[in-house]
């Protein structure tokens, strides 16, 4: 795109596409609306750990299920989204953008895990599974005990693993805006 005067400009990631400065609408929209839904699941997961089963802790966490389904298939799309974007993203130079690539892959890594083991102890258990009232697993009488073990073995541990890295992503968006001068917040806001 030219400017007046002939120079070339500066895409500023106003688009729906990623850029070298900043992230476009779609990843920031993944970004924030999967924030937001991991929050809520966090919320009645730690409501529970702390209260037991009582009736807050159904009304926060009766959407477990339905939620991790969704957070699953919105990891999904935000992954392949973000490596259609791969060479357009902002990029993370030296040590320390070597240590946030792999900070973010596992990010990854666990938002898969933990409810593709879920939904393989789901399947096994031979229990229905209908997000949205759309049925994904009809129900039946036998129970897989292998694809079950899983679920129950790491699917706890591994979801805690997951909101600890994700506390940490979110303190080092502010400390590298207090050590480093570099806003990599705006980047996504």
């Amino acid at each position: 795109m030219s400017m007046p005067g002939g120079g070339d400009a500066v895409p500023t990631g106003d688009g729906w596409f990623d850029t070298p400065r900043r992230y476009g609408r779609v990843s920031r929209g993944f970004h924030w609306l999967m924030a937001a839904l991991f929050a809520w699941q966090f919320a009645g997961a730690l409501l529970y750990v702390a209260t037991g089963d009582n009736a807050v802790t159904r009304l926060v966490g009766g959407s477990h299920f339905t939620l991790g389904f969704t957070l699953f298939a919105l990891v999904l799309l935000r992954g392949a989204w973000g490596l259609a974007n791969l060479t357009r993203r902002p990029p993370h130079p030296g040590r320390l953008g070597r240590a946030a690539v792999a900070g973010h892959l596992l990010i990854y890594a666990l938002m898969v895990i933990v409810p593709g083991i879920a939904l393989l102890r789901q399947y096994g258990s031979g229990k229905p599974f209908t997000p949205y009232g759309i049925l994904l697993m009809p129900g039946r009488d036998d129970k897989v005990a292998w694809m079950v073990a899983p679920g129950d073995l790491l699917h706890h541990w591994l979801a805690f693993t997951l909101l600890a890295v994700l506390v940490g992503h979110v303190a080092m968006a502010f400390l590298h805006r207090r050590f480093n001068g570099e806003d990599a917040l705006s980047r996504m806001t």
